[in-house]
Order: structure tokens, then C-alpha cells, then sequence
């Protein structure tokens, strides 16, 4: 059983992950963000005795993570759109202010894009960017690695044509 001393460090380890994560499924919402990412640790809390460790607390905190942002979105059926504000605004450098619009322009785009995936793969790649391992991302949605690594390569080239054609 996971103690609070224990709880408070997997929060204080884990709880930025866990809200990027959200925040890739809220499409930038960072309210909706800090919601979830709120209710997957309260649950992580309230389920500490179910975690039996047969997989790593990483894992399981992800797992119950997509599940607080799916079940949210299922259940409202919230049509959440990219958030501008969510994106930095440096307007201080001249020299550079057409590379700020530019990468603005494809972070706005690659939201757009991976909104469009299903459920899992959106699952699949808002985890992979948060650079967590690949065998975790495996584990938390129950694929073969070798599986994963070829979806993803899939979905990786899908965002990249949906961010060059818009579509």
C-alpha cells in the first residue's frame, strides 16, 4: 500500500507529466488540464491499495490518467478547440518574430492535427512526446512494444502529412 509520505513524492514526481498529458487531450485547456490531472491523482489516492505493482507506478498513474481525460471527453462530449493563449507570444526580438509565428503556427497545427486521431493513438502520442519510455507507453495501453513502435512511426508520419497539407 502506497503511504502519504510515499503518494506525496509520486505526485511531486509525477504531476507534471501527468498534467502535460492532460493538457495534450484538453487541446491546450489548461483549466480542463489542472481538472483532470487533479482527478487522476485523487484517484491514484483513492485506489493506492488496488496497485498490486505488477507494472511500474509510472504506468499505472498514465493508465488512470487517459482514463479521467476519456471518460471526461465521452462523457461530455466537450469539443474542445486549441487554446492561442496557451502558445508563447515573445514579440521582444524583431529578428525573430517570423520563426515565433512559424513555430506558433505548427504547435497550433500539430494540436489540430492530433485532434484528430482516435482515442488511442492521441493516447499513444501525447505520451510519446512527453518522452516517457516506450515500454511504459506499452504497458499503460496494453500493446506489444513491437506494435507501438510501429503505430507510432504510423501516427508520426500522419501528423507530419496533417501538419504540411492541413488536413
Amino acid at each position: 500500500m502506497i503511504t502519504e509520505q510515499q503518494f506525496t513524492n509520486i505526485y511531486n514526481l509525477h504531476a507534471s507529466k501527468v498534467h502535460r498529458l492532460c493538457l495534450g487531450y484538453a487541446s491546450g485547456d489548461n483549466e480542463i488540464a489542472k481538472e483532470w490531472c487533479q482527478e487522476a491523482f485523487i484517484k491514484v489516492w483513492k485506489y493506492r491499495k488496488s496497485f498490486k505493482g505488477k507494472s511500474s507506478i509510472e504506468t499505472w498513474i498514465f493508465r488512470i490518467a487517459v482514463n479521467v481525460c476519456l471518460g471526461d471527453l465521452r462523457k461530455t462530449k466537450k469539443n474542445i478547440t486549441v487554446n492561442d493563449g496557451l502558445l508563447p507570444n515573445n514579440n521582444n526580438d524583431d529578428d525573430n518574430d517570423d520563426d515565433n509565428d512559424n513555430n506558433e503556427s505548427n504547435i497550433k497545427k500539430m494540436y489540430h492535427c492530433i485532434d484528430k486521431l482516435n482515442e488511442q493513438n492521441r493516447a499513444l502520442i501525447l505520451l510519446e512526446l512527453e518522452n516517457i519510455p516506450q515500454t511504459t507507453i506499452a504497458e499503460t495501453v496494453g500493446i506489444a512494444h513491437g506494435t507501438l513502435r510501429t503505430r507510432l512511426s504510423r501516427i508520426r508520419k500522419s501528423l507530419l502529412k496533417c501538419i504540411k497539407n492541413g488536413k
